[in-house]
C-alpha cells in the first residue's frame, strides 16, 4: 500500500531538494535518479499541490500556526494522505470525546449496555462549559443517549465526564490506542474536569483539589486576574506566591505535557477506522456518524468553507489559544462518492473568532483544491 505524505510543513517545492539528497540511493537501484524524481513528483496529486500552496499563504497571514491532515478514503486500496505540521504534537481539546463515543458504542454493540440505560447525575459530575446537562438537577437520571448526543453535538463537558466515569478512563484510552497505527501518536486522555485541574496545578500543586463546581465559579469571573485572586483565596496563600504570573502561562505549561494531545495524522487514523467500519460494526458506525453529522458547535469552522454539497460528520475542540475541527467529509453517492478524513487545528491565537475564520479558510482551500474531485 503506497503512502505519500510530505514531512511536516515541507513545501512541495522543497521536494526537489529533498530528492537530490536521496539521489545516491536511487542511483544504486539501477534506474536514473531523474526518472525516479519525476515519478515521485507525479505521484503527488494535483489537489495536494494546490492545497500546499494555499496553506502556505494562509499561515503566512495568520498570527498562529495551522495543522492539517487529509486522508482520502474509498480509493481502491490506495492510501492517499497529505499533512501540514501533522506530525507535530497538537493539543486536541474536545476531539478526545470521539474515542469516548466509540467505546460507548462498542459496549452497546457487545450487548453490555443500551443507549436507553440511565446514569445518575451527581454534584461531582458538573463541569463548566456548554450543553444541557449542567441545567439538570443533581439526582437526575439521564439515558446514555441523552449524554452521548450533547457530548458530540455541542461538546457538553458534564455529559462527557459522566460517560467517562461509566466507561472507565482506562477503557477509553485502550480503545483510542487500539485505533491508531502508532500508539505514541496519541497521549493519555483525561476527564474534562481534570483538564482544568492540570492547568491550575501549574499555578499551585494544591489546585488539583478544585472541583467542577469551583471551575463553574471561576468561569463566571470576568478576567484572568480575578481568577488568580479567587484561586489564591481558595488556597489560602498570597497572590504573589503562585508559581506563574498568568493563566496564559499556566495553559502553555499544560500544553507542554502530552495529556489530551497527539499528532493529527494519528487522530486521522482513529477517524478512518470509524469511517471504514473497522472501529465498530455497520449499525453502530452508522448511528455514531449520524450523530456527528448533527454537530452544531462548528458551523463557522471547516464546514463554513466547504461547499454545500459536502456532508460533514465531525467534532470540534476549543480551548485557550487552541481550536480544532475534525471529521469525515463526503460528497456524492454510491460509486460516485468521495470521502476524506479531515483534521485541522490552529494554535497561538487568543481570539476564537479569528481562529474559526482560519479554519473556514482551510475548508475553502481544500474544497477548491479539488480534494473531492481529483483521483488519488
Amino acid at each position: 500500500m503506497s503512502r505519500w505524505i510530505l514531512p511536516p510543513h515541507l513545501p512541495l517545492l522543497a521536494l526537489f531538494a529533498f530528492s537530490l539528497l536521496a539521489a545516491p540511493l536511487w542511483a544504486a537501484s539501477g534506474a536514473g535518479w531523474t526518472d525516479r524524481l519525476e515519478a515521485s513528483v507525479a505521484t503527488v496529486p494535483a489537489w495536494a499541490k494546490r492545497l500546499d500552496a494555499r496553506l502556505a499563504l494562509l499561515e503566512a497571514g495568520f498570527d498562529g500556526e495551522l495543522g492539517v491532515h487529509i486522508w482520502k478514503l474509498d480509493n481502491a486500496g490506495q492510501e492517499a494522505r497529505y499533512g501540514w505540521r501533522d506530525r507535530e504534537p497538537w493539543y486536541l481539546a474536545s476531539l478526545v470525546k470521539v474515542p469516548v463515543a466509540i467505546e460507548l458504542m462498542a459496549r452497546v454493540e457487545a450487548g453490555s449496555a443500551t443507549l436507553d440505560d440511565r446514569l445518575v447525575l451527581y454534584e461531582s459530575h458538573y463541569v463548566d462549559g456548554a450543553g444541557p446537562t449542567n441545567w439538570a438537577a443533581p439526582g437526575s437520571e439521564l439515558t446514555l443517549r441523552e449524554l452521548l448526543e450533547p457530548m458530540l453535538t455541542v461538546s457538553d463537558n458534564t455529559a462527557s465526564d459522566m460517560l467517562i466515569d461509566f466507561l472507565g478512563l482506562d477503557s477509553v484510552n485502550r480503545r483510542a490506542q487500539s485505533l491508531v497505527k502508532d500508539p505514541d501518536g496519541l497521549g493519555p486522555i483525561t476527564t474534562l474536569v481534570d483538564v482544568r485541574r492540570h492547568v491550575y496545578r501549574q499555578l499551585h500543586p494544591d489546585a488539583f483539589g478544585l472541583t467542577g463546581l469551583d471551575f463553574i465559579e471561576l468561569r463566571k469571573l470576568e478576567s484572568d486576574e480575578q481568577r488568580l485572586r479567587w484561586l489564591a483565596r481558595w488556597l489560602g496563600v498570597a497572590h504573589d506566591s503562585l508559581q506563574l504570573t498568568s493563566l496564559d502561562d499556566a495553559f502553555q505549561a499544560y500544553y507542554a505535557t502530552d495529556l489530551n494531545a497527539g499528532r493529527l495524522d494519528a487522530f486521522a487514523d482513529l477517524l478512518a477506522a470509524l469511517g471504514e467500519g473497522r472501529a465498530l460494526g455497520d449499525e453502530a458506525t452508522a448511528e455514531l456518524l449520524a450523530i456527528l453529522s448533527r454537530t452544531s458547535s462548528g458551523e463557522r469552522r471547516l464546514k463554513a468553507g466547504m461547499g454545500r454539497d459536502i456532508r460533514f460528520a465531525h467534532k470540534t475542540g476549543t480551548q485557550h489559544r487552541r481550536t480544532c475541527d475534525a471529521g469525515i467529509a463526503s460528497q456524492g453517492e454510491e460509486s460516485a462518492r468521495q470521502r476524506a478524513v479531515i483534521v485541522a487545528c490552529t494554535r497561538g491565537v487568543l481570539n476564537v473568532a479569528r481562529s474559526e475564520q482560519m479554519l473556514a479558510a482551510v475548508g475553502r482551500a481544500l474544497y477548491e483544491s479539488g480534494v473531492f474531485l481529483d483521483a488519488p
